[in-house]
């Protein structure tokens, strides 16, 4: 029988080349509790763990960090990567949507952000649909009263509108597209399904095993989550899977953290040697599920 792990692997490499992007999931939710910085040769090795080449990597990193996203130290031969302040940012804004969302309790009434033409507008895209704005229209973005607006956007013109009833629904289908997202979760779900299965009969996999899982666990529900605009209960259309995907991703994570811990502590190398056990921010995690 195939290992349910090698299944999820065998997807992700059908996949569009997301190296970088898996590199930052893998900063933000195994290094960044862990200090924050990490040697090039332990991100080699994860990623060798999914047959991606050397070579694959380092270009990654090394537009990653033209990017801003990352910053390199050099220690003799080694170098050493953490995330960039404009990518720690970008993380740290998006770790509380991801691990414990907040649903918005502001029924019906709506931030409106008007973004007029230029680089501003381009500079705040990602920004924005990251942290859950929907952009109905050119320079018009749209998110549940109270989300917080990312740095990117903060010369942005801001009025609150009310708009509940159909005149709401009109204004959530022209933001967000909420079937595809839905039909995301429902993906997630079933792709990652089987790791229950496996990890009820296994007990205590393998630490490398934990680590490919957990990465692979949280890069996947991590993009679905951050196109959930976190609408109220009674703006969602019937049947919303967001709480089931949660509360199944907590339960595999939580049950992933000790031997992916591990690997890291085996694994692992700062600047200072060994990486730093995980600060307060990790035991955090899914607490609200």
């Amino acid at each position: 029988m195939v290992h349910p792990l090698a299944r999820i692997i065998s997807q992700f490499k059908r996949e569009p080349s997301r190296t970088g992007s898996l590199i930052i999931t893998f900063y933000g939710d195994a290094i960044l509790p862990r200090g924050g910085s990490v040697w090039l040769g332990t991100l080699l090795q994860f990623l060798e763990m999914l047959e991606t080449d050397g070579g694959v990597v380092r270009t990654a990193v090394s537009r990653l960090a033209a990017d801003g996203w990352l910053d390199r130290d050099k220690v003799g031969r080694k170098s050493f990567y953490k995330l960039a302040p404009q990518g720690r940012a970008r993380f740290e804004a998006a770790v509380e949507h991801v691990y414990n969302p907040h649903i918005s309790d502001g029924a019906g009434r709506f931030e409106l952000l008007l973004i007029g033409n230029g680089a501003d507008r381009e500079s705040s895209r990602a920004a924005l649909a990251e942290a859950g704005f929907g952009n109905p229209m050119p320079g018009v973005w749209v998110a549940p009263s109270g989300v917080a607006v990312p740095a990117e956007a903060a010369g942005a013109i801001r009025l609150e509108v009310a708009a509940a009833d159909e005149m709401g629904r009109r204004l959530i289908s022209e933001s967000w597209s909420l079937q595809r997202t839905a039909d995301s979760y429902r993906d997630f779900l079933k792709t990652f399904a089987p790791l229950e299965t496996w990890i009820a009969q296994d007990a205590r996999p393998a630490p490398a095993d934990a680590m490919l899982a957990r990465i692979l666990l949280i890069h996947h529900y991590r993009r679905v989550i951050l196109r959930d605009p976190l609408l109220p209960t009674v703006l969602l259309p019937e049947g919303w899977p967001a709480d089931e995907a949660r509360l199944f991703c907590a339960r595999i994570y939580q049950a992933l953290l000790p031997a992916s811990e591990k690997w890291l502590d085996d694994h692992g190398e700062s600047l200072s040697g060994q990486l730093p056990p995980p600060g307060p921010e990790l035991r955090r995690r899914f607490l609200s599920t």
